[in-house]
């Protein structure tokens, strides 16, 4: 089985470790973190990644931009994107899936339905 690499990008280190926990029970997972927007489009320009999971309440950039200028770049138009928050309303969930995210969990998030999801969006390609 070939490594996948997935970024993490939440401004909350508790949350980025139990998502960062999750993944690690997925064969042939690498995790690599960001604690912002920001920091997460510098690791996507230095590295290549196969999932982006992202808060979209961060300081410096949010979620939802991340996303746009993710799939935006002819790089990551199809690197899958989970978005994982506490905005739970139902525009927000809109929005952030026009904007190109493959997928909305919102917090608390269980463990499992984490690796669900990033076994459904790696795909048994990888």
């Amino acid at each position: 089985m070939q490594k996948v690499k997935v970024l993490v990008v939440d401004d909350s280190p508790t949350m980025r470790q139990l998502i960062v926990f999750a993944l690690k029970r997925v064969a042939g997972v690498e995790v690599e973190e960001a604690g912002d927007g920001v920091a997460a489009l510098k690791k996507l320009s230095s590295d290549t990644f196969d999932l982006l999971l992202t808060d979209i309440n961060m300081p410096i950039m949010d979620g939802l931009k991340l996303v746009s200028l993710v799939r935006n770049d002819p790089q990551y138009q199809s690197l899958p994107v989970v978005v994982v928050t506490t905005e739970g309303a139902q525009h927000d969930r809109e929005r952030a899936m026009a904007l190109g995210a493959n997928e909305y969990l919102t917090k608390p998030i269980q463990t499992a339905r984490i690796i669900e999801v990033a076994r459904r969006l790696i795909g048994p390609e990888k």
